[in-house]
């Protein structure tokens, strides 16, 4: 009795996630968001799988990043910071010149 009681607060417990159903490649996701599919794979290289970024492994060593949803958001996140900082750059050239 104890034991079974037991083995219900642990899976009580227990975290419980929804699966992946889909991803999209990345191909798809600059389609989406209107941005050059290269440049979105630079910079998808600063995320990480917790960010919800995977890679999908092809016949070879080639493979193709691909997103969930939440990894789109992140993704969309990281495109307008990196367009905010070019737009400071190039409103502040002077931001660029090393200062002694």
């Amino acid at each position: 009795m104890e034991l079974q009681a037991a083995v219900r607060a642990t899976i009580a417990r227990r975290l419980t996630m929804a699966a992946i159903t889909h991803v999209f490649t990345i191909a798809r996701v600059a389609e989406l968001l209107g941005e050059d599919e290269d440049w979105l794979r630079e910079i998808s290289i600063e995320m990480e799988p917790e960010d919800g970024i995977i890679s999908v492994y092809s016949i070879g060593d080639d493979y193709t990043p691909a997103f969930t949803d939440f990894g789109i958001d992140n993704l969309r996140q990281l495109v307008d910071i990196h367009k905010e900082d070019a737009r400071r750059l190039t409103a502040d050239p002077d931001k660029t010149k090393q200062r002694p």
